[in-house]
C-alpha cells in the first residue's frame, strides 16, 4: 500500500494583490489594462478617475468610488487593494510632534515623524529604507542593519498614514497642516532612487496629494554619482548631511566620505540642476561638543560652501543610549551661527522637537524593538517557570 501526498497547494505561492497607491500614473493605466478592467482606449480616463479617488480623496475602499460603475468597482476590489499598512505605535509629543511606527510586511517596520510649524505649515519626515548601511557614528539609525529598500507603495503609505491621522482628505489646497515632505528618515534615499523618484511623482501630482516639488527635500549623505540624477529626475530641493568641513573628520562622522570625499561632493552639488537663489542647497550640520563646533570650523564651513546658494541647518545633537557624543553648549551653537550669518548664510538652529517621545530619527523603532524583545524574554521566563 502506498500513499501519495498532494503538495501542489501547500507549495503554491500566495499572490499578494497589487496596492494601487504605489503605482505611477503610467503604471496604474497599464495595470487596469492587464487586469481586464478596461480596454486600452479607455484606460487613461479610468486611471484618472481611480487616481483622484486614491490620492485626492484618500479612499481605501473601491466601493466609495461613486463615479465608477458598480461592476467595475467589484472587479477592482478582486484584483487590487488600497489597504493601509498596520500602525504598530502612534505617539504625540507635548509640542505637537507625531510619530508612527508602521509595519508594511512581516519584519518590515518603518518610522515616520510629523513636525508641526516647519516649512509652510508642517513637515513629514519619511523613510526610504528599513535600516541603513552608512554607519554614521553620531546617528542612532545607523546602528540598525539594512533590511531592504522600501517600495514606492511603502514610501507613499507614510504620507497617507500621516494625512489620515491629520484628517487631510480630500487633499486641501489651502490651510494644509502637512505642507512639506523631507526624505530624512531611515536610510539613504539615493540608494533607493528609483522608488523615491516614483514616490515623488505620485506625491507631487496636481490631481492628488499635490505637494509641490519645491516643498519636497531629499537629503543625502553624499552619494556623489546620483546627486545630479536626483535633480534631473525629481526637481526637488537638495539637502546634504555634511557635519564636517575636512575629510579626516568627515571620514569618522560620515564614513561614506571615504568613497566620495568632500572635493567630489562639492563638485556634484554645484552641478545640481536648477541651483540658484530660489533653489538653495540645505547643508545639515549636527553640533557635536568639542568635535566640530569651534569658530575655526565655522569659518572653514564658510570657505567650503563659498559660491553655492545655500543655507545651513544647525542641529543640536540629540544623545542616544551608547553614544560617546555630546551636544554642543547653546552659546557655542549661537556663536557658530553668528559666523555663518555674518558671511551671508542663513543658519537657523533647529529647535529640538518631540524629545519626550524619542522623535529623533531611528529612536522609535529601536525603542519598540527593545520593548518587544523585553516582553518576549519575560514571557519565555514565565513559561519556563510554569513548566
Amino acid at each position: 500500500m502506498s500513499i501519495t501526498l498532494d503538495l501542489t497547494r501547500a507549495g503554491a505561492p500566495v499572490k499578494t494583490p497589487v496596492n494601487l497607491s504605489g503605482l505611477t500614473r503610467d503604471e496604474l493605466r497599464q495595470a487596469l489594462i492587464d487586469a481586464g478592467i478596461c480596454p486600452p482606449e479607455k484606460a487613461r480616463m479610468r486611471a484618472s478617475q481611480v487616481w483622484r479617488w486614491i490620492h485626492h480623496y484618500g479612499v481605501t475602499d473601491f466601493a466609495l468610488m461613486s463615479d465608477v460603475a458598480k461592476d467595475t468597482r467589484a472587479r477592482l476590489a478582486e484584483a487590487f487593494t488600497l489597504a493601509r499598512p498596520e500602525i504598530v505605535e502612534r505617539q504625540v509629543s507635548k509640542d505637537g510632534t507625531r510619530k508612527w511606527l508602521i509595519r508594511t510586511a512581516p519584519g518590515i517596520e518603518i518610522e515616520t515623524v510629523y513636525i508641526p510649524d516647519v516649512g509652510r505649515a508642517g513637515a513629514l519626515c519619511v523613510s526610504s529604507q528599513v535600516g541603513c548601511t552608512l554607519n554614521c557614528s553620531f546617528c542612532h539609525t545607523g546602528t540598525q542593519k539594512l533590511v531592504r529598500n522600501l517600495t514606492t507603495a511603502e514610501i507613499v503609505a507614510q504620507v497617507q498614514v500621516a494625512r489620515d491621522d491629520l484628517d487631510e482628505w480630500p487633499s486641501p489646497k489651502e490651510d494644509r497642516r502637512l505642507s512639506n515632505i523631507v526624505f530624512m528618515g531611515m536610510g539613504e534615499p539615493l540608494y533607493n532612487l528609483d522608488h523615491v523618484a516614483d514616490a515623488i511623482d505620485i506625491i507631487s501630482d496636481g490631481e492628488g496629494i499635490a505637494i509641490s516639488r519645491r516643498r519636497i527635500t531629499v537629503s543625502t549623505s553624499g552619494v556623489v554619482p546620483r546627486i545630479p540624477e536626483l535633480g534631473e529626475r525629481t526637481g526637488t530641493m537638495l539637502a546634504i548631511s555634511l557635519h564636517a568641513t575636512n575629510d579626516p573628520l568627515r571620514d569618522v562622522l560620515v564614513p561614506l566620505n571615504k568613497k566620495y570625499p568632500l572635493v567630489q561632493l562639492m563638485d556634484a552639488i554645484r552641478a545640481y540642476p536648477g541651483l540658484g537663489n530660489a533653489k538653495r542647497v540645505t547643508f545639515e550640520y549636527v553640533m557635536l561638543k568639542g568635535v566640530n563646533d569651534s569658530p575655526d570650523e565655522a569659518r572653514a564651513l564658510v570657505r567650503l560652501i563659498q559660491g553655492i546658494p545655500a543655507k545651513v541647518n544647525l542641529i543640536p545633537f540629540n544623545p542616544w543610549p551608547g553614544t560617546d557624543y555630546q551636544c554642543s553648549d547653546w552659546k557655542t551653537i549661537e556663536a557658530f551661527a553668528a559666523i555663518l550669518n555674518r558671511a551671508g548664510y542663513a543658519s537657523p538652529i533647529r529647535t529640538p522637537r518631540g524629545r519626550d517621545i524619542l522623535a529623533a530619527c531611528g529612536q522609535l523603532k529601536s525603542e519598540s524593538e527593545k520593548l518587544r524583545a523585553s516582553a518576549r524574554i519575560k514571557a519565555e521566563r514565565e513559561g519556563a517557570e510554569a513548566a
